[in-house]
């Protein structure tokens, strides 16, 4: 039996490799959006949305590959208010989504599931409260120009191991979800599954 982290995520990646965890990498094939939007229209948390794209990403690779262990992973980032925030299209929606989040909490949902097969055999999901300090256009300027044009593909446009973190005034939650893999419940779930973790 192979782990198969499904998705593309580098961070996601870093952290199963200095864990010490042999897994190969397979990008799922989904419509994150058409599965969010009846979700979201019925009702659905940001939290249990997160677990449905995370669950659909498990379940597309699983299917090709049955015999294995897949992880699939998602993140949703939501206000206040309940809307999700999603990766800005261009530079102008990440100044614009800067200026919505500065000043303000916001909540990052991240889900972890174990698929084999046709069947989700685990799920977790790891809630962060993120506070963003008050920024001016001149710093949201100057914080676009400064990071990496990897940082524009991330919801809220920030990573909070690189220079994201200065964005912020108080978080609360775990570190490795707020990354995008909340990897201590993972470790577990993969030991009981039989894998040294």
């Amino acid at each position: 039996m192979t782990l198969v982290l499904g998705s593309g995520s580098s961070a996601r990646r870093r952290l199963l490799e200095n864990a010490g965890i042999a897994f190969e990498v397979e990008r799922a094939n989904v419509d994150e959006r058409a599965i969010e939007e009846p979700l979201r229209l019925d009702g659905a948390t940001p939290e249990d949305i997160a677990t449905a794209l995370a669950g659909a990403k498990a379940l597309d690779i699983a299917a090709r590959r049955p015999g294995d262990l897949i992880i699939g992973a998602d993140q949703v980032l939501a206000m206040a208010n309940g809307g999700i925030v999603h990766k800005p299209d261009d530079a102008e929606a990440a100044a614009g989504q800067l200026r919505d989040l500065a000043g303000k909490d916001h909540w990052l949902h991240s889900a972890v599931v174990l698929a084999r097969g046709t069947d989700v055999m685990w799920h977790h999901v790891a809630s962060a409260r993120l506070r963003m300090r008050a920024l001016d256009g001149d710093e949201i300027a100057r914080y676009l120009a400064d990071v990496p044009l990897a940082t524009l593909t991330s919801s809220g446009v920030y990573q909070i191991e690189g220079p994201g973190i200065r964005l912020f005034d108080d978080i609360e939650g775990d570190f490795f979800g707020i990354l995008g893999l909340p990897l201590l419940p993972l470790l577990g779930a993969l030991r009981d599954a039989g894998l040294p973790a």
